[in-house]
């Protein structure tokens, strides 16, 4: 069986090619959809939303030991770089904390994407795809709970990371502002949500290429945001591309409040920002999704597994 990759558990690996019979087989799916897909209430919409999220918790527990290998390689990552610090000359313990901040911000922000933008592709892998784009709810009621799932897995895996790397190094909070980093990890998230949501459109287009080009998106916002380094370390010609990622904003803010101490008002224009991100991505992640669906259905791609 192939191993989940290390970014969240989502395997891969080449598959048949899909044929006339697929599309015949996507297209009964779509009338299906179309035929039960009924207006339903708040309180039913709900339901399932939170049935995605239990269900995903669900996978944890079976890939539990993947989950314990990806968390301990995640903690000895983020040791890795936080004692480089402790080998350069200056403030240590200044330099530990930003780079401590950077790998944890990015594991965060990395996992809501990573885990939103598979979210095809893990169906795909479990053979339930069918039955997830058949199932008489919202497209937004499925995706938003794989959002708010990995929102929280997000949260409980930085947690704990974070408090092994207090074991290691004494990291000093003194004059940090706390309330400010939390309001920008809030906001952030949605902007992460989004670009996750348009991400997860590439394995209904491309089920052989899909997750390949959600790693090099991932990859290249790893790049351009600062996580381990300032912006201004990048090459004057890359520079420019960092104002496109949302996690640029994030770690600048996140920064400034926990090192410098920086006030909420001083945050807000990062935050503004980010919050104009969220609010026009997730609607456009959710538009491109959708179409992207129809396309698959129409062409035979969705239940394609390679």
């Amino acid at each position: 069986m192939p191993a989940p990759t290390a970014g969240g558990r989502k395997p891969g690996g080449p598959a048949a090619p899909g044929d006339a019979t697929a599309a015949s087989t996507d297209r009964a799916i779509a009338g299906a959809v179309a035929d039960a897909r009924k207006p339903m209430s708040f309180r039913a919409e709900l339901a399932a939303t939170l049935g995605f999220i239990e269900r995903n918790f669900y996978l944890v527990k079976r890939y539990f030991g993947w989950e314990l290998v990806f968390l301990f390689y995640n903690i000895v990552n983020t040791l890795t770089i936080a004692l480089i610090a402790t080998a350069m000359p200056g403030d240590k313990g200044r330099m530990v904390l930003f780079l401590v901040v950077g790998a944890l911000l990015w594991g965060y922000l990395s996992v809501i994407f990573h885990d939103v933008s598979e979210s095809v592709a893990w169906e795909r892998w479990e053979g339930t795809i069918e039955y997830t784009f058949m199932a008489p709810i919202h497209r937004a009621t499925h995706l938003f709970g794989m959002c708010i799932y990995a929102v929280i897995y997000g949260v409980i895996r930085s947690s704990v990371v974070l408090g092994a790397v207090t074991l290691f190094f004494s990291l000093d909070l003194a004059g940090a502002n706390l309330l400010g980093a939390l309001t920008v990890l809030m906001v952030a998230s949605f902007a992460f949500i989004g670009l996750g949501l348009m991400a997860a459109v590439f394995p209904l287009l491309s089920t052989e290429r899909g997750a390949q080009a959600t790693h090099v998106m991932e990859a290249f916002l790893l790049l351009v945001s600062g996580a381990y380094y300032a912006v201004s370390a990048l090459p004057a010609w890359l520079q420019p591309l960092s104002v496109i990622s949302p996690a640029t904003y994030a770690l600048r803010a996140i920064r400034a409040a926990l090192l410098d101490g920086a006030t909420l008002g001083q945050l807000l224009p990062d935050i503004g920002i980010l919050a104009i991100t969220g609010v026009v991505l997730i609607p456009l992640g959710l538009a491109v999704f959708q179409a992207g669906e129809r396309y698959a259905m129409r062409t035979g791609k969705l239940k394609r597994s390679g």
